[in-house]
């Protein structure tokens, strides 16, 4: 999953960023509306996490835009983060669009929950993940085959929750670079192919991530 988190004060900031990409998520930063509003011009995010207090400009203003402004590419779900706590901040938020809010300052075990529910509001399925004898727990962030433990890096595990989010479906490397990579990984190198070698290799036999000739690849579904 994808993520970009607009958020002003940097050392909160950092600290969900380490957070999140520790659990395999892929993390953009923005710091301010032109940063989010750049990045959400050239990449469609599965979660936008957005501040609403901005520094050159208000994130309720941003997340209205996301509805109907063409240069934007809106995120699959938002969630507010943002200090402003009354009724009225919650209910403006909401019906801006927003799928979730959650008030400053807030539990990170708590941000984790809710973006496994916004991913679940998508049809992802809950936190424990089965595709054939494969099994994801998102939660512990455990990953099996066939009841042996596997251990796998945060990328390896953010590729194989990607996949198992979408068995049967061919997926090109450049998919595999937008929802899986942030904006640090490098098109151009092999990464996407490294990466998914050594999984493949951890899951052992039979194999169950194919190569579909210039298309890309598929996690095979029972």
């Amino acid at each position: 999953m994808r993520v970009l988190l607009v958020e002003d004060d940097p050392d909160l900031s950092e600290l969900v960023t380490l957070g999140l990409r520790n659990e395999s998520y892929a993390v953009d930063v923005a710091a301010t509306y032109r940063e989010a509003e750049e990045a959400l011009r050239a990449t469609a995010y599965d979660v936008a996490c957005l501040d609403l207090g901005l520094p050159d400009g208000d994130g309720l203003d941003l997340l209205r835009r996301l509805g109907g402004d063409e240069w934007l590419r809106r995120p699959r779900r938002t969630l507010v983060l943002t200090a402003r706590d009354a009724v009225d901040d919650r209910v403006a938020g909401l019906d801006a669009g927003a799928d979730d809010y959650l008030v400053k300052p807030f539990h990170f075990a708590e941000l984790l929950a809710r973006l496994r529910a916004l991913g679940r509001r998508d049809g992802e399925g809950g936190s424990l993940l089965r595709v054939g004898d494969l099994e994801l727990d998102l939660v512990a962030h455990r990953a099996r085959r066939a009841g042996a433990e596997l251990e796998l890096t945060s990328r390896e595990f953010a590729l194989l929750r990607y996949f198992m989010h979408h068995p049967g479906r061919v997926l090109s490397a450049e998919d595999l670079l937008e929802h899986v990579w942030d904006a640090h990984a490098n098109p151009f190198t092999a990464s996407v192919r490294v990466i998914l070698s050594r999984l493949r290799r951890k899951l052992g036999d039979p194999p169950v991530i194919t190569t579909i000739t210039s298309a890309g690849y598929r996690l095979e579904s029972p």
